[in-house]
């Protein structure tokens, strides 16, 4: 009888871990994306390439899709963790547009630009800006898989103890 409610005890412990180890799971399976530059859903869909840089606009085609500073990828992080609920974002301001896509107008405030050593006051306007829609959070058969195994392992973990 001591063993069975040891192994009750145990399962109980690896209950209560599970949801902080989910929520780690799920950030990394969404900063993997970025490396693997890929959507994984039933099946992974590669992200659009990059669209040929402008004549004179900086030049980005090395280098990982969605990583100029590392930003984005960085934000991604737990909101908040319950035995209900796990919920990962960014507060990166531009994150959904791609993570969604974007096709409408968007506001340009007025600032100053510096070429070729001359400055240059540019005018408040709008413009149409489309961003093709590479995702990396939100929900994935993959990842629901992962956490299904996740939540077994743990599981045969505490009995096997």
């Amino acid at each position: 009888m001591k063993e069975f409610l040891k192994t009750i005890d145990n399962v109980c412990d690896a209950i209560k871990t599970l949801p902080e180890r989910v929520a780690t799971l799920a950030v990394n399976f969404s900063k993997e994306r970025f490396s693997q530059q890929n959507w994984i859903d039933e099946s992974a869909e590669a992200w659009a390439p990059r669209k040929r840089a402008r004549r004179g606009g900086k030049r980005r085609q090395a280098g990982a899709i969605l990583v100029d500073s590392g930003r984005l990828k960085r934000s991604i992080r737990k909101i908040s963790v319950s035995k209900e609920r796990i919920v990962i974002g960014t507060d990166v301001e531009y994150a959904e547009a791609h993570n969604e896509g974007y096709d409408g107008i968007v506001s340009v405030r007025p600032h100053t630009r510096t070429r070729s050593g001359n400055t240059h006051n540019v005018r408040g306007h709008s413009r149409h800006a489309k961003t093709e829609q590479r995702r990396f959070l939100g929900e994935s058969a993959e990842l629901a898989k992962r956490i299904e195994d996740l939540i077994q392992t743990e599981i045969e973990k505490a009995i096997k103890k």
